[in-house]
């Protein structure tokens, strides 16, 4: 018990001993700086224990902000592409508008007649026969569509109606074999006839003779011979003229003012009535002004 109590005294002594001296040191540092440079001396050697210590820490931080920073470019960039994918959509999409809207002004102001009836039909097929230049549109016996009623787009003279069902017919175009147009030479005024070849982008003249005075680059007009198609609308050019005197009669080629072999919306003409009071419409058949 003498041992163990004079052992707690040393060690309280020491303890006392101790307190002292630090406050020594405080106080002598702070008045002399008497430990400045023992701090110096220390902080040079823990330095880079402390700068090992940290090393993993700041690793692992760079790594993290670099893994985030990774995934925020990768979304921003996601984000922004899909953001340009539905801008270009519009885009197209107001493109597509502003031609359709065009195309509509071109064929309510394609007739040569302002006196006739008029409607905006669209072509919804084509004949898939490749022997047959016909097309389908929607528009049929409800909305007052007849046989032969003409059909042109906002370029010239596509065709003729052969069929009607209630909401579709089957328009034939110019350039089907079967088919042949009346038409006047815008220059001369010579009358002939248009025949279709099966080919969207050819006309064949029939029976002109060898002293016609047709020539290339002429305007081909609808004539209103055979009562199918009104007068004044343009038809074809004609591309080529041969005079070959082995044959009866001179080779004469055109080519079709309409594009026939991309045509998607077309115009329905119907007699004109003189009434100069209602405007064209393109759901139903209207006065024209």
């Amino acid at each position: 018990m003498n041992s163990l109590f004079n052992q707690a005294i040393s060690l309280r002594g020491r303890l006392t001993l101790a307190l002292v001296l630090a406050f020594l040191l405080l106080v002598l540092d702070l008045r002399v700086g008497a430990m400045q440079q023992v701090r110096m001396v220390l902080n040079s050697v823990v330095s880079p224990v402390q700068y090992m210590a940290a090393m993993p820490e700041q690793w692992l931080q760079g790594a993290y902000s670099w893994g985030q920073s990774k995934r925020n470019l990768a979304r921003e960039n996601e984000q922004l592409r899909v953001e340009m994918l539905e801008l270009q959509g519009r885009m197209q999409r107001y493109e597509f508008l502003s031609q359709e809207n065009q195309r509509l002004r071109s064929l309510l102001a394609s007739e040569a007649q302002l006196e006739s009836m008029r409607m905006v039909a669209e072509v919804i097929a084509v004949d898939s026969d490749p022997f047959s230049q016909q097309v389908v549109i929607n528009k049929g016996l409800l909305h007052d569509v007849f046989l032969g009623q003409p059909v042109i787009d906002d370029r010239g003279i596509v065709g003729q109606v052969t069929s009607v069902g209630a909401s579709t017919a089957r328009v034939i175009l110019i350039s089907d074999a079967s088919h042949g147009i009346p038409t006047r030479s815008e220059r001369s005024g010579i009358r002939v006839v248009a025949q279709g070849v099966g080919d969207t982008e050819r006309l064949e003249l029939m029976h002109v003779p060898h002293s016609t005075e047709l020539e290339e680059g002429e305007l081909l007009f609808s004539s209103a011979l055979g009562g199918v198609f009104p007068e004044g609308y343009p038809v074809a050019h004609i591309t080529k003229v041969t005079r070959d005197e082995s044959l009866p009669f001179a080779q004469v080629e055109a080519r079709p003012i309409a594009q026939l072999d991309r045509i998607r919306m077309v115009l329905l003409l119907w007699p004109g009535i003189d009434d100069e009071d209602t405007t064209p419409a393109v759901s139903e058949p209207e006065e024209a002004l």
